[in-house]
């Protein structure tokens, strides 16, 4: 009788056997199982409810991209949570937001990021941004499943092109489709209003503190047409999520100083509430 590998401390075979650099390949042959889109869902009585992820904007600068989000999560005309997390780093150079089914979608980020650490593992480099973004697409389609069931998940990834230096952001569509946009993007519920925001503001000589602005502002937007994106809430100190990709990596904005940008933003519409307005002409 072969001895049970976990009584004995030693990896299972399937841990030991030269396969595909694919995390999600490794799982597709052991254990299928624990991917997303090979769950059976039991039967329902229409759609089913649960909580969603809003917005999420990007924005691109000569140095890099920022990506944002909100941190609104509805279920129906019901605000599940206040404070949830929407943006997350993929990779030393790139991030993720997410929109849409908000716990598979954090269950899809949590599996991107182990299917890039595990290629880095197995090949000893790093895949490029392309790759990355093809990646992901790949995940995406793996939930068509889930997704006609009312259960779609449709991330906004964004990182910084090493090999072409510059930033770079991509959208999907639920079938995995997948676009690369230019200058600046934004998916979830208040997407319209935050493109909107953007085309007025965006500036081909964005700097990186620009940039940061600019994603406030249109999520000041989304959120002041879209019920489903969260304002900033000042009371409870909670302000959105941004992180910068650059040359030097990933960073979250540390929270005092999106508080402070926050709060000007904030200031500033006290006195204009349509927001900043986009020069007629070029100085």
């Amino acid at each position: 009788m072969e001895a049970n590998p976990r009584s004995t401390g030693r990896l299972p075979a399937a841990f030991l056997t030269p396969g595909s650099s694919s995390f999600m390949d490794f799982l597709s042959d052991h254990q299928p199982d624990m991917l997303p889109g090979r769950r059976q869902l039991p039967p329902t009585q229409g759609v089913l409810e649960a909580p969603h992820g809003t917005t999420i904007v990007a924005v691109t600068f000569p140095g890099g991209v920022v990506l944002a989000g909100d941190r609104r999560a509805t279920m129906g005309n019901v605000i599940a949570q206040r404070d949830i997390e929407k943006v997350f780093p993929a990779d030393e150079y790139s991030a993720v937001g997410i929109a849409g089914t908000a716990g598979l979608a954090v269950e899809m980020v949590k599996l991107f990021q182990l299917e890039l650490e595990h290629f880095e593992k197995v090949e000893g480099a790093t895949l490029s941004l392309e790759g990355k973004a093809n990646r992901l697409s790949t995940m995406i389609r793996s939930n068509l499943g889930m997704a006609m069931q009312g259960l779609a998940v449709v991330p906004l990834f964004a990182g910084y092109d090493v090999d072409r230096e510059r930033g770079r952001i991509f959208s999907y569509d639920v079938t995995g489709g997948r676009y690369e946009e230019h200058s600046f993007h934004s998916v979830g519920s208040g997407s319209v209003f935050a493109r909107g925001a953007l085309k007025k503001l965006y500036r081909a000589d964005f700097t990186e503190d620009d940039a940061v602005v600019a994603c406030m502002q249109a999520l000041y937007d989304a959120a002041d047409d879209d019920s489903a994106t969260g304002g900033p809430d000042l009371t409870r100190r909670i302000y959105p999520v941004i992180m910068t990709v650059t040359a030097e990596g990933f960073r979250r904005l540390p929270d005092d100083d999106v508080a402070q940008t926050t709060q000007s933003v904030v200031d500033e519409r006290m006195t204009n509430p349509g927001g900043p307005q986009a020069p007629l002409r070029q100085p």
